[in-house]
């Protein structure tokens, strides 16, 4: 099972979209592992998009991920990354494909609602940023023989 990091951002929490899009991954057959809703201190903000610094909408990035409170997913399945990020839809909400989160809810790039790593080695460096070992849960589900072949 791979696990992927998503998080909601300001703009969905403050557009009560959260139930929403935590639904359209669990319907699509993904476990939460760990959620959590978090006041993102500056120093995070900065350890998360370290990748952009000195990019001309760095600044912009870590003024708006601490601008309100996100929530923040740990999210397991077969080739979870790949799944969540289709679920996503492109950066580019207008080049996003219709009925995935951002071509539904999202109009511009700087309010797309939800990041998602990006590859494993990303997930696995943006889970240990996020979460403490502890707070991620393994467990089993009866509905899973009736998603995933054995």
């Amino acid at each position: 099972m791979e696990r992927s990091l998503v998080i909601l951002k300001p703009d969905a929490v403050q557009r009560a979209l959260v139930g929403e899009i935590v639904s359209r991954f669990e319907r699509r057959g993904l476990k939460l592992a760990g959620m959590k809703l978090v006041r993102v201190a500056p120093e995070l903000a900065r350890a998360h998009y370290a990748v952009h610094e000195g990019k001309p909408f760095y600044d912009g990035l870590i003024a708006y991920i601490t601008s309100g409170p996100v929530v923040v997913l740990a999210l397991e399945g077969p080739d979870a990354i790949a799944v969540v990020r289709t679920t996503v839809g492109s950066t580019r909400p207008g080049e996003a494909a219709p009925g995935s989160i951002r071509a539904d809810y999202g109009l511009m790039v700087g309010r797309n609602l939800v990041h998602a790593s990006d590859g494993q080695e990303t997930a696995r460096a943006e889970l240990a940023l996020w979460f403490a070992p502890d707070e991620l849960v393994t467990y089993a589900r009866e509905v899973d023989r009736w998603v995933l072949e054995s």
